[in-house]
């Protein structure tokens, strides 16, 4: 597996949005949420969901007496009927789709040089389940606190958001020596 950079031989990589202009997009795609669909954005309820469904599969009794898994039985008889699974999968789609027409999509793992590929991918790893962890006693993930919840002004949202940037800044000054 190539390491480094995603560029293709060849091929450049079409430039990346401005920020102010992807901003201005994603609010226009929050308000729609709002208008069409009379709900916000988010996506931690999705993998709720997914699981809810995957533990009735399973073990049915299990699901039935779980308070966690009551939350989302309704939905979890089919996750196509939840709003934000069929987000979620739009987001993977959409995403797939613009890095491939940026020229972007490739086999790569990025990392500084003073980690392994193992190394970068545990950290990744470790990285993805302390977010979810978070989503779940947060009550919700980045994309439904921060931009559902921040744009309805919710109190609990911005102080969500607030500690989001100040843990992330607080590891960031353990992890930068990796990128140097």
């Amino acid at each position: 597996m190539k390491t480094g950079s995603v560029q293709e031989a060849g091929a450049r990589p079409a430039p990346y949005m401005n920020p102010y202009l992807a901003g201005v997009g994603l609010g226009l795609v929050l308000l729609a949420a709002f208008v069409i669909a009379g709900r916000g954005l988010g996506a931690s309820g999705a993998f709720a969901t997914s699981v809810s469904y995957v533990v009735n599969l399973v073990a049915p009794d299990h699901a039935a007496d779980n308070p966690f898994y009551q939350k989302y039985l309704s939905r979890a008889s089919n996750p196509f009927k939840d709003w934000l699974f069929i987000e979620v999968i739009g987001v993977m789609i959409g995403g797939f789709l613009s890095g491939y027409f940026a020229r972007r999509v490739a086999k790569v793992i990025e990392r500084g040089p003073n980690i392994s590929d193992k190394g970068r991918l545990a950290l990744a790893f470790g990285g993805g389940i302390l977010m979810a962890f978070g989503a779940q006693l947060g009550r919700g993930c980045t994309s439904g606190q921060a931009l559902t919840g921040g744009s309805l002004l919710n109190l609990g949202s911005w102080a969500f958001m607030l500690s989001v940037f100040a843990g992330g800044y607080g590891v960031a000054y353990f992890l930068r020596r990796e990128w140097k």
